[in-house]
């Protein structure tokens, strides 16, 4: 597929209007999803391990992988001694891909918003990438997020800046925080989610401590 075929896919992916052609164009598009990214110069997987690394220490437990696709961010983590890394996907295709490369200890199949099938305080701490934009997860997949993760626990993401505000992730934020559930830690300014293609994609990095 060149690169009309991976603007194709891409497009179908944004413009899903329901959770059900999100799964569809995910499903189509994971074979070749691996290839076509890493040409557009796709970085956020890789990216995301530095804010990890940089405040979860590999031995503090199990770490979320939320939104996990194929799996790029696996090897990376495993090679950073990350050796507790749980991953969900809302698409079967691309969990069996992740399950593949043979760096989660559990991949379960579960979508962002909705209910998560793991206990109260569970991880260490969850980090997502290229979930949080336009036509996914709703930023009440947040909360849900924070629910199972610890107090002193980690949250590192990234939002599609356009929609940051319309979106309403600046809401949660704030409501997250006056509820006591987390306080902030560091925020990114807009960089570009692919280094290559897509110059007006920017998303910001969030980081928060959970704390309650």
């Amino acid at each position: 597929m060149g690169n009309s075929g991976q603007q194709r896919a891409l497009d179908l992916v944004y413009a899903a209007g329901t959770p059900q052609e999100l799964d569809a164009a995910y499903a189509a598009w994971a074979a070749s999803y691996d290839r076509e990214t890493a040409e557009m110069g796709y970085c956020l997987p890789f990216l995301v391990t530095a804010w990890v690394a940089r405040h979860v220490p590999a031995s503090a437990g199990p770490v979320l992988d939320a939104g996990c696709g194929t799996g790029l961010s696996g090897p990376a983590m495993r090679a950073l001694g990350y050796g507790e890394v749980e991953g969900l996907d809302l698409s079967a295709e691309m969990l069996a891909i992740a399950r593949s490369r043979a760096c989660y200890t559990d991949l379960k199949q579960a979508r962002l918003g909705d209910r998560l099938p793991w206990a109260d305080d569970h991880f260490a701490a969850f980090f997502c990438t290229g979930v949080f934009t336009q036509g996914h997860a709703p930023a009440s997949g947040l909360v849900e997020l924070t629910r199972i993760t610890r107090p002193g626990g980690f949250a590192v993401f990234t939002v599609r800046e356009t929609i940051v505000e319309e979106g309403g992730f600046n809401a949660v934020f704030d409501e997250l925080e006056q509820t006591g559930r987390w306080m902030p830690v560091e925020r990114s300014g807009p960089f570009r989610a692919f280094a290559i293609d897509e110059p007006e994609v920017t998303v910001t990095a969030h980081v928060y401590r959970i704390t309650g």
